[in-house]
């Protein structure tokens, strides 16, 4: 069994060694963290399943790297801060925290909250990786097979194409796969079409006539797995049945993610 990952966001070196150490006695694979730069880089490179994220960092506060990993939709974030007020951790679970937990804290408490929170990840874990059968992205080693051929994808093209892939067909809007696929903030689409472009010329057969990743008039993007079970035409990709239209000419209803679930206690 792959161990869950978790992130330790800390500027105190002794106290983010500590529970690292704790962490790691009891299975858990462990990345760290001391500033929200350095957080943002190891979230981007390593994709932990869990963020320990304290409110005081010394290049900025927590609070707003927690805003920034809850647009990413793809962790739990745990709040360890030394702000206990009740105002304080209202604005931290506002700010997409699954917990929060005040300090200081007794070690025994700390690994349960962890462990009550990763219990959510073991029951529903998403599977280490993603097969269509001639394509295979595999999410632990962010590395892409396309009829068994490793395919060079940069890490940016790599994000963009799992959460494309995640979204199992639906729509996604340029808007959305820039809050989700890129780890800062970027508020121009354009950069959405040339990643998209960059991918198709590595994964399709014909990059002018994109089958796999489609674009959806009015909407965005899609990811049409669908295209990958056509062997005959990607072998051949001037083969289509006479007459037959593209299915990105009928496009499906785009559906928000779903809302997080917060911990109460």
């Amino acid at each position: 069994m792959i161990p869950i990952s978790i992130e330790i966001v800390e500027g105190n070196p002794n106290l983010a060694s500590l529970l690292g150490w704790h962490l790691q006695q009891i299975g858990y694979s462990v990345f760290q963290a001391m500033s929200c730069q350095q957080a943002k880089l190891v979230f981007q490179k390593q994709q932990p399943s869990l963020v320990v994220l304290s409110t005081e960092l010394p290049d900025g506060d927590g609070m707003d790297l927690c805003r920034w990993l809850h647009k990413q939709k793809s962790c739990l974030i745990f709040i360890i801060s030394s702000r206990i007020g009740e105002a304080d951790i209202v604005e931290g679970l506002k700010a997409g925290a699954d917990d929060y937990l005040t300090k200081p804290f007794g070690m025994q408490e700390f690994l349960a909250r962890v462990e009550a929170l990763t219990r959510r990840l073991r029951t529903s874990a998403p599977p280490a990786c993603l097969d269509y059968g001639v394509l295979k992205i595999d999410l632990v080693q962010r590395q892409v097979r396309l009829k068994g051929s490793a395919i060079d994808l940069t890490p940016q093209e790599f994000s963009l194409l799992y959460v494309l892939a995640q979204s199992e067909g639906l729509a996604l809007s340029r808007t959305d796969l820039l809050q989700r696929a890129w780890p800062d903030e970027i508020n121009n689409p354009r950069t959405v079409d040339t990643h998209v472009l960059s991918l198709r010329k590595k994964l399709e057969v014909d990059p002018q006539q994109p089958n796999l990743i489609q674009t959806v008039r009015n909407i965005g993007y899609r990811f049409n797995p669908e295209a990958l079970t056509r062997s005959p035409n990607r072998n051949n990709p001037q083969a289509s049945p006479s007459g037959s239209s593209s299915s990105s000419d009928r496009p499906p209803q785009f559906t928000a993610p779903p809302s997080r679930t917060f911990a109460k206690y």
